[in-house]
């Protein structure tokens, strides 16, 4: 069946127009100022903001992480991802050390499919790095992985400066394309000891234990490794301004750097780790941590000059039952938040109508930046012929009340309780199909998975 939304106003990483969409099937065939189309049924969307697909590149849904799993699974997750905008997620497949990549590969694959609400792929996380290993990267790209992830913190998951360039140099040579989680452990977790002998094991240790500057270090160390190596990086879920200058620096150097942010960083601060109620303060731990407002002011600013190209969730949540096993010792509350379900509401209230960024910056860091980058535009991220016809439908008019007991996922609270939008989401479409409508889900767990190429941004 064709459908017409006739009479909204496309955004697009170049700026807004007046455009019907013509949808044929899972794709669009047109986008024109009036589209004439009597066999198809038309949709009025007058006034509407119409935007390409949300795509969240980095989630955790069905993790086991501090001897427990996240609350959210792909079908919980991406019901609420999909509420929110978001039509497409990248998430992590996670080998656990010891095994191949292929048994991580698969393992996710068991856990999304058939399982997930909106489209997803997967990065490839590297916890170890040898010959066998080596020899699985050429498979990742053959199933369609062309992104990867390591981390410089986490005994568990980090590889040390060594194994990195070994893995950098590997993928270099397929053009591929990797994101790592930067912080310095050794310090950290000296921080931690001390903040324990001291007997300071309340949550308020969190963010003292990983402070910016650690963050930032670890930014300029893989920096410098990649500059050696000569690749392109990710820096995911960068917090701080001193990140910030570091990453500037290496961009003067000549080296291409991509970074990504995350809505906790833009309208949430440190003082949210204060709170002498545990649970209110606990709900907020992540890694790295909510940092000061000067940062969230300059995390806005990079936005704004396109220093920053994506924003993401991080999404990895627990419910406040899970965040109690850190009551005493905050070094055992497992880490991360909701988020999925709030991100573009929140982007555009709190930057586009303050006029921190522009529509056309919401629409590049939300779903077209990310699409080139990770291989799947311009299928995804842009509302074009050719493309799948996947939009959201925003009411600039629809203000409301972020408030847990609507949220669909399971993690039984939001970081944002109490915000007032501007606007709201009226309707998703996924692949030329009405999933949302007015924050009700009518899709069923019909997501594909999307096999990826390679980056384009």
């Amino acid at each position: 069946m064709k459908r017409l939304l006739s009479g909204g106003t496309v955004v697009s990483g170049k700026g807004t127009k007046r455009a019907d969409i013509l949808i044929d099937g899972e794709k669009i065939v047109q986008v024109a100022r009036t589209i004439v189309c009597p066999e198809a049924r038309v949709m009025d969307v007058t006034g509407m903001l119409l935007m390409p697909g949300f795509i969240d590149a980095h989630t955790h849904f069905d993790l086991d992480v501090c001897n427990t799993t996240t609350a959210d699974d792909f079908t919980s997750g991406s019901r609420a991802a999909l509420r929110g905008g978001t039509t497409m997620v990248i998430d992590f497949a996670c080998p656990n050390r010891g095994e191949s990549l292929h048994q991580g590969l698969t393992l996710w694959h068991q856990k999304a499919d058939g399982k997930t609400y909106c489209d997803y792929g997967f990065h490839m996380t590297i916890d170890d790095w040898n010959e066998n290993i080596e020899r699985e990267i050429d498979d990742m790209y053959a199933a369609g992985i062309s992104s990867f992830k390591m981390y410089m913190t986490y005994p568990a998951m980090m590889i040390g400066d060594e194994l990195m360039y070994k893995a950098l140099k590997k993928l270099k040579e397929k053009g591929g394309i990797c994101g790592v989680h930067c912080e310095n452990s050794g310090v950290i977790n000296a921080l931690i000891a001390e903040k324990k002998a001291a007997g300071e094991t309340g949550v308020s240790s969190h963010p003292r234990t990983r402070p910016a500057a650690l963050e930032a270090e670890a930014v300029s160390r893989l920096l410098r490794i990649a500059q050696v190596v000569d690749i392109p990086v990710v820096i995911v879920h960068l917090t701080n301004e001193a990140s910030l200058h570091e990453v500037e620096a290496a961009r003067k150097r000549g080296q291409k750097v991509y970074v990504e942010t995350c809505p906790q960083y833009l309208v949430l601060d440190e003082s949210v780790y204060d709170s002498d109620d545990y649970s209110h303060a606990a709900r907020y731990v992540c890694a790295p941590p909510i940092r000061t407002l000067d940062d969230q002011k300059a995390l806005w600013r990079a936005l704004r000059r396109g220093e920053i190209q994506t924003v993401s969730t991080d999404h990895c949540s627990f419910t406040l039952e899970q965040k109690e096993a850190g009551r005493g010792d905050f070094t055992k509350i497992p880490g991360g938040v909701p988020g999925v379900e709030t991100r573009g509401e929140l982007l555009y209230s709190y930057g586009v109508t303050t006029r921190r960024i522009s529509l056309a910056t919401m629409c590049k860091v939300l779903a077209e930046n990310p699409a080139k980058l990770y291989g799947c535009y311009p299928r995804k991220g842009v509302l074009r012929p050719g493309s799948d016809a996947d939009i959201v439908v925003y009411d600039p008019q629809a203000d409301h009340v972020i408030r847990a007991e609507d949220m669909v996922g399971k993690a039984g609270y939001t970081p944002y309780e109490g915000f007032v939008t501007r606007g709201g989401i009226a309707q998703v479409w996924l692949r030329g199909q009405l999933a949302v409508d007015h924050g009700t889900v009518l899709a069923d767990c019909s997501g594909k998975y999307i096999v990826r190429g390679k980056n384009s941004l």
